[in-house]
């Protein structure tokens, strides 16, 4: 509740001074300036967590078995903080984790497949500090499907190891580096960013078909491994043939975007 009051409170401090000035007739657009301060605070508060990180809670660690599913579906709703994702549970687990915030989780079984919805138990992140620190890890032997869903966060997705077939990744003012599995056949992967940047590895052996819709963002596409095929669509020469490739669909607002 704490946390709540403090972010909502320097929201209302800045739209309130914002409105002042208007009607001392300083600024004439509120929300271009409100979005733009916004911004910039945000940065801000990226550089003093790259420098300032105080010891985090050990949180709730949380255990999911399979129960034996053949496939699963994750839904994660992360806030602001960090989150982590890559590979290795024992035998009969689907996912462990480390949950600083606490965890809201259900899970249900649609015929062999296991549903598993997770989010904070608190509503919001603190928009200055370490926010959310969630630590996963997911059975490398069995086939996901992943929708993640992050606000202000840094978040390093490492699918390397793991048998993901799609991915659905939603992120807002982030940080995101992202490994793809290195080994799950066909793969489709969805990316909305917003005030973003996202770092896109995609490891040697698979090959993609890269497609861009983007707003205000630097581009860097690996044109070693890419080939340029029109303004916003890039493949890999093997792309048709390749035993493990990945369809890649990348939406951008402000900030960077790089494929490597």
């Amino acid at each position: 509740m704490r946390r709540n009051s403090l972010f909502w409170g320097s929201v209302l401090i800045l739209l309130a001074a914002l409105f002042l000035l208007k009607a001392l007739r300083i600024i004439d657009d509120v929300w271009g300036y409100f979005w733009l301060l916004a911004v910039g605070f945000l940065g801000v508060w990226f550089i003093l967590r790259a420098f300032w990180h105080p010891k985090s809670a050990e949180g709730e660690r949380v255990t999911i078995e399979q129960k034996g599913a053949q496939q699963a579906s994750l839904h994660i709703n992360h806030g602001a903080g960090r989150l982590e994702i890559g590979a290795g549970v024992e035998p009969g687990m689907l996912l462990t984790g480390n949950f600083d915030s606490g965890l809201d989780y259900k899970t249900e079984m649609v015929g062999d497949k296991l549903e598993v919805t997770m989010r904070a138990t608190s509503g919001f992140g603190p928009f200055i500090g370490e926010g959310f620190d969630w630590r996963i890890k997911l059975a490398r032997d069995i086939p996901l499907s992943l929708a993640i869903n992050t606000g202000a966060s840094e978040a390093r997705l490492d699918l390397s190891e793991l048998r993901v077939s799609y991915l659905k990744l939603e992120t807002g003012a982030s940080s995101t580096v992202l490994t793809m599995p290195a080994a799950s056949g066909s793969m489709l992967a969805e990316i909305n960013a917003g005030v973003a940047s996202v770092e896109i590895h995609v490891p040697e052996g698979v090959a993609a078909r890269i497609r861009i819709k983007e707003g205000l963002s630097a581009r860097s596409i690996n044109s070693a491994r890419f080939t340029r095929l029109e303004s916003n669509i890039y493949q890999s020469p093997d792309y048709d043939t390749a035993a493990n490739r990945v369809d890649l669909n990348i939406e951008t607002g402000v900030g960077s975007i790089s494929v490597l």
